[in-house]
């Protein structure tokens, strides 16, 4: 049996990437919703019912577990989901815990879609652990169309960093949480800006849990892409190895 990662487009990949290195003898099914990216510009109603679908389609492709591999998606969906299917769905956390636990003599700013920043679940889980009040939040969601035309270090995206990040003092700041996974492929850029703040994201975490929720297979690792429930084939799967590519030099910036 396979296991399902989806995301709205193409930032769950690095879920993907760090499921492939941790897990390097199981099958999955990758899904992107190109049909409807970006999900942190939709409302919480049509989100939930993106994710039903693309669920259902996860169930009826043999799959034993499904990660949501979008903080958007989660923060919307993933309650709902797990009191109607019975398989394990697996979603993302934000790092803000460990950025308070290893960084927490420093502010901690989280950065995220609109829906993450204002949802309930990001709200909880900074109340839960945030008991010095040293997390800030912040929406970036142009990076999500920035990073599905992969224009990633370009100028316009260092300017449009600039001036979403222009009202924090970064002497303040000990860490980054990078609160979309479609983020990760602009550790570069945060880097560049902010030489001295560390980067963080939610992935290892996630993979984490989902591995002791599963039975562990012996497979020939392999990897099925889907667009909205059309199978990738031909210079679509370039693109998804130029992507594959840019999460491999993106791995170790901002440590």
């Amino acid at each position: 049996m396979k296991i399902g990662i989806f995301d709205s487009g193409i930032g769950g990949l690095s879920v993907l990437y760090e499921a492939m290195q941790l897990l390097p003898h199981e099958q999955f099914i990758y899904y992107a919703d190109e049909k409807h990216v970006p999900y942190g510009e939709k409302t919480r109603e049509e989100i939930i019912g993106y994710v039903d679908e693309i669920i259902q389609f996860m169930i009826d492709h043999n799959c034993k577990a499904i990660v949501i591999a979008c903080n958007t998606a989660t923060s919307a969906a993933v309650a709902l989901m797990r009191k109607k299917y019975d398989i394990p769905i697996i979603g993302m956390e934000p790092a803000v815990k460990k950025a308070v636990d290893l960084y927490g003599n420093q502010k901690v700013l989280v950065c995220a879609t609109p829906i993450t920043v204002k949802g309930k679940k990001m709200l909880d889980l900074v109340e839960r652990v945030d008991k010095d009040h040293l997390v800030d939040l912040v929406a970036l969601p142009k990076l999500v169309r920035f990073a599905e035309k992969q224009e990633f270090n370009s100028d316009e995206v260092l300017a449009y960093l600039k001036e979403a990040l222009s009202k924090f003092d970064f002497k303040e700041y000990g860490s980054l949480v990078l609160g979309c996974t479609h983020f990760n492929y602009f550790k570069d850029s945060f880097h560049q800006l902010l030489p001295h703040v560390h980067l963080l994201d939610g992935n290892r975490g996630t993979i984490n849990y989902l591995m002791k929720n599963i039975e562990l297979e012996n497979l020939e690792s392999s990897v099925e892409y889907y667009y909205s429930a059309k199978r990738v084939s031909g210079k679509e799967l370039k693109r998804i190895e130029r992507y594959l590519e840019r999460l491999k030099n993106m791995k170790d910036i901002g440590i």
